[in-house]
């Protein structure tokens, strides 16, 4: 089974991309925005892509506020981890955002919110899933 981890701050939006993901693409779906769990869900082979929310309100690391770019520099720092598949999910998408995102967090992918086509939403993730 195809498990994703969705690491998002608003509860609404966990929702609404866990249900689309589980209903229409029929994936396994994870979630927290606790950074620790985060590291530990990508060590530990459970997961197979991560949907990371670019900005993260309450997400601390070693005592600092960090976001969604953060914690994919240290996902793909990290040999261990460096190969699972991050898709950046922000609001803010101005032209130009999504290469610098990319640049940035060294991130595989890019999806804007919301979500319109749910069917493009599945297909980006399961070609990122299967390129890896």
């Amino acid at each position: 089974m195809t498990t994703v981890l969705i690491v998002e701050d608003d509860p609404i939006n966990f929702r609404v991309f866990s249900k689309i993901l589980t209903k229409r693409g029929g994936l396994e779906v994870k979630g927290t925005e606790n950074v620790e769990e985060v590291l530990q869900f990508a060590q530990s082979g459970e997961i197979d892509i991560i949907l990371m929310d670019v900005s993260l309100a309450n997400s601390v690391y070693q005592g600092k506020s960090v976001d969604g770019i953060k914690i994919t520099q240290m996902l793909k720092s990290d040999p261990k981890t460096s190969a699972l598949p991050v898709i950046l999910v922000t609001a803010h998408a101005m032209q130009g955002d999504r290469e610098n995102f990319l640049k940035q967090s060294g991130a595989d992918d890019y999806i804007s919110k919301p979500v319109v086509d749910h069917q493009k939403f599945i297909d980006q993730i399961l070609a990122l899933i299967n390129q890896s």
